[in-house]
């Protein structure tokens, strides 16, 4: 079976050796996804194992078509009984790049009809479309001419663990955090801080990922348990067999927000998980925050100003810059951002720069090492 695994820029690298470590075959890196190939049992277990996946894609249909009348044609040419019936409803994501489709949702709406009148001509009856919360999810990618249609087996974007409620106003994405962690080369062996820690999502993700709790432990719902050879003795053995892997232990990991409800959600989110006594959330300003450690690693995700009004980022950064080398000697720090100008002005030279992105934010990912008496960059 041919899979597409979707990710985030710059994570493809990290998500082909996941996929590589579950058991895939003939692993592809190309720009936001990874293309491999596996069996019924290796889709259930990437769903719900992947860290750094957003969506796991099986191609069904490609073609050609240069107008919408080839479209609708080649669309056709499938037979939709085989992953739909009437009494389901479908929805259909689309990313088309094409100077015969100008409008994406245009190519969208002939796929649409052409599935839709296939069931008529058969039955007499059509499935109905629910973009909100489908029964079937479809992919339609499209470069110039030539098309694929996909089925989505995941249905939510995988970076919806179900542990963190709604409402911060400038949320990092879980499929980064597991993405910062993993270029970082983060492990438990290493204490991990994040003084600026907002709804906690880095240090839960971390936490999960050294007590080998699967990312969708949370999660009722996938994609593929809506189609037609679903296999539940298969999806129950790959669940308990993942679940069972989970190993409960000590961890030094701590963080802390000025935000008092951004500090009460991270702790939500860790008891959701049963990972309140393993990791550390207080309510604490950046320049009061201590280490509990004397050595170990921080990874952090500070304001950018573009979204959060925090007044002069600059000065913020340089601030920053200073309380590292203050109180943080003996770590190694990453982090990330989209303000270019606020970086520079941190007055520690990087040791490495990861372009990634926040969003549609573009941002760098830097690590400074913190030796004693750290210099200033020049």
């Amino acid at each position: 079976m041919k899979l597409l695994v979707k990710t985030l820029f710059g994570l493809e690298d990290i998500l082909a050796e996941e996929l590589k470590e579950l058991g895939a075959e003939n692993i592809k890196p190309i720009k936001r996804a990874v293309a491999c190939e596996g069996n019924l049992p290796f889709l259930y277990t990437a769903n719900y194992n992947l860290r750094t996946a957003l969506r796991i894609l099986i191609p069904i249909h490609t073609f050609h078509a240069k107008s919408e009348k080839e479209l609708y044609e080649q669309v056709r040419t499938f037979d939709w009984s085989d992953v739909l019936n009437t009494h389901q409803t479908f929805a259909i994501d689309n990313s088309v790049f094409s100077d015969f489709f100008k409008h994406s949702k245009f190519a969208t709406l002939v796929m649409k009809d052409a599935i839709a009148d296939q069931f008529r001509d058969k039955t007499g009856r059509r499935p109905s479309v629910d973009p909100k919360s489908p029964d079937v999810q479809f992919d339609l990618h499209g470069w110039k001419d030539r098309f694929t249609i996909s089925m989505d087996s995941s249905g939510e974007s995988l970076n919806q663990r179900g542990y963190r409620g709604r409402g911060h106003a400038a949320p990092l994405n879980e499929v980064l955090a597991a993405g910062m962690l993993q270029l970082a080369g983060w492990d438990k062996s290493k204490p991990l801080v994040d003084p600026m820690c907002g709804t906690g999502t880095l240090l839960i993700e971390a936490a999960m990922k050294a007590c080998n709790i699967p990312p969708q432990i949370l999660r009722r719902n996938f994609g593929f348990r809506n189609w037609q050879d679903f296999n539940p003795t298969i999806w129950n053995r790959v669940k308990n067999e993942s679940d069972a892997k989970v190993r409960k232990s000590p961890l030094d990991i701590s963080g802390g927000d000025i935000d008092p409800r951004a500090v009460a959600m991270a702790k939500s989110s860790l008891r959701s998980l049963d990972l309140r006594t393993q990791v550390k959330v207080r309510e604490v300003a950046f320049e009061n925050h201590k280490p509990l450690w004397d050595s170990g690693m921080l990874i952090t995700n500070p304001p950018y100003g573009e979204r959060i009004g925090e007044g002069d980022m600059i000065d913020f950064y340089k601030q920053m810059s200073d309380l590292f080398k203050q109180n943080y000697q003996g770590f190694e720090a990453w982090v990330l951002s989209s303000n270019i100008q606020a970086l520079k002005s941190i007055r520690l030279a990087p040791s490495r720069k990861i372009p990634l992105f926040n969003g549609a934010l573009e941002c760098k990912f830097q690590q400074y090492k913190l030796y004693a008496g750290s210099k200033e960059e020049e």
